[in-house]
């Protein structure tokens, strides 16, 4: 790959293990922190700390090969219910520490790095122990999990009692239940399933000064949706400890089918009217033309194809169901020029849609920087947005010495608009940190500039935060704040992540 890239590339070399800082904490804090969770699920072990060091963003994988010390939680706590993390909240207050909740460790936007602020120390809040299937109302089709229940446990507990939550991000099978909440994930089946927040029928919260249930009915007028403050919080107004959501029998049948389209362009008119008329598949992708030309390349979907390839998967309670929504599919396509490719590239994408972010690693030892970034817009603007971002991608990484090759598909479709899922991939240069956070604060920039929103579905975490002003407004991040000043009051959960500080941050 790095061969056929243009300028040179820099491989960064892995580390057998990195280097970690010290935990800032005592004994006492320790024994206090353990006589919550028993001996076996408090620890400063540097084993286990180096499993928390962060995310799983290429700014996070090249700090772990970096000669210095990384930052490391100065502890790891593991609670096994919501009435031990409600414990640990206060605890932690009381001692003056912060604490991060951790589930997969998945974030892309520096959501659960373990920073301090301005406390003495950071414990990681790891809720593995959570994982659970607390409650199934198979009348009314919910189910409630602990927070830290990962995709793949859900989806089995659900299995063998015939249903599915159906919800599918590239993270699927690390990610959690309650980070899919924290930060308003939106899977791969969006189309059919909805967007995770979508999903949530209630949650159960602990914050530093007590406690909420939210959600008691399908629908209410009482008041705002106090839900909504806790969707894509990301830990920093309180911890997530579980989440009740809505799930379905598991289809009795898939189909799929693929299409060729001339141009992005067509391709992307055909996606909004096909959305504007009602037409649901369960996944419905459209990669542009170099998306296309370089899945080809690497042996992915088709080997000869011009122009823009669209997949798509179709579920229903029987064959019939399932090939009525294709065959309404396939009419709006075609009237938009777009050839039927059979169902060949649809299953081979199926195959392989959750193994791209483990290759991120792998190039890297061949000197090649792959990252993906998104955002979302109204149909109407969604050209303008494309273009701004690609150039903006482009001109960046040219003038640090390398020129990009950026990739563009849209996942997610909305009647009013879609998301735009970008992926970049260059030679590295001899600094790639700063590389790679000139070419996101370009396009960062371009997003802005384009009155799109900095995130639709990788959340804001500490990379996107400089961002949220222009896109939320001072007297919104005025509402965020006060809400913290409420539920936090000093300040202890995942300090720097989401909200934009008053002051500048110093870490």
């Amino acid at each position: 790959m790095a061969a056929l890239l243009p300028g040179k590339a820099h491989p960064v070399a892995r580390r057998e293990r990195p280097a970690l800082t010290p935990s800032r904490l005592t004994e006492a804090d320790l024994a206090a922190l353990a006589r919550i969770v028993g001996d076996a699920h408090a620890t400063q072990d540097d084993a286990v700390r180096a499993l928390h060091l962060g995310g799983k963003s290429t700014p996070d994988l090249l700090r772990r090969r970096l000669d210095e010390p990384q930052a490391a939680p100065d502890a790891v706590v593991s609670p096994g219910d919501h009435a031990e993390v409600a414990a640990l909240l206060a605890e932690c207050a009381r001692l003056g520490l912060a604490v991060v909740p951790f589930g997969g460790g998945t974030s892309v936007v520096g959501g659960v790095d373990p920073v301090a602020g301005s406390h003495r120390g950071v414990v990681s809040l790891d809720l593995a122990r959570t994982a659970a299937l607390l409650d199934l109302d198979e009348t009314s089709l919910l189910a409630a999990f602990g927070a830290g229940t990962t995709g793949p446990q859900a989806e089995d507990l659900l299995h063998e009692r015939g249903f599915t939550l159906g919800h599918f991000p590239q993270s699927f099978a690390y990610a959690s239940l309650g980070g899919y909440a924290a930060t308003r994930s939106s899977g791969q089946a969006s189309r059919g399933y909805g967007r995770f927040d979508d999903l949530v029928h209630g949650l159960r919260v602990a914050t530093p000064v007590g406690d909420l249930r939210l959600g008691r009915a399908p629908a209410s007028a009482a008041g705002p949706d106090l839900r909504q403050l806790f969707l894509g919080s990301e830990g920093a107004l309180g911890v997530l400890t579980e989440v009740t959501v809505r799930i379905r029998p598991v289809p009795a049948v898939t189909a799929y089918g693929a299409w060729s389209f001339p141009d992005f362009a067509s391709g992307a008119a055909a996606f909004r009217e096909a959305t504007q008329r009602g037409i649901r598949p369960t996944v419905l992708r459209l990669s542009d033309e170099t998306e296309t030309r370089v899945n080809a390349a690497m042996g992915g979907h088709v080997t000869r194809l011009r122009g823009c390839l669209a997949v798509a998967t179709f579920e229903g309670a029987s064959s019939g169901e399932a090939q009525a929504v294709r065959a309404a599919l396939d009419g709006v396509f075609a009237a938009h020029g777009a050839k039927s490719r059979g169902e060949d590239p649809a299953r081979s994408w199926e195959r392989g849609r959750f193994s791209a972010p483990a290759l991120r690693d792998t190039l890297m030892d061949s000197g090649v920087l792959a990252e993906t970034l998104e955002t979302a817009t109204t149909w109407a603007a969604l050209p303008s947005l494309k273009a701004a971002v690609t150039a903006a991608l482009v001109e960046s990484l040219t003038e640090a010495g390398t020129k990009p090759i950026v990739l563009c598909h849209i996942s997610h479709v909305y009647p009013a608009g879609a998301s735009l899922y970008f992926t970049v991939v260059a030679a590295l240069t001899d600094d790639p940190l700063a590389q790679w956070s000139g070419a996101k604060d370009a396009a960062s920039r371009a997003i802005s500039a384009e009155g799109a929103t900095i995130t639709h579905h990788h959340a804001v975490g500490r990379d996107h935060r400089d961002y949220l002003e222009a896109e939320i407004g001072p007297i919104g991040v005025e509402i965020l704040r006060a809400v913290k000043a409420v539920v936090d009051p000093a300040g202890i959960m995942n300090p720097g992540a989401l909200i934009p500080a008053a002051e500048p941050d110093p870490t």
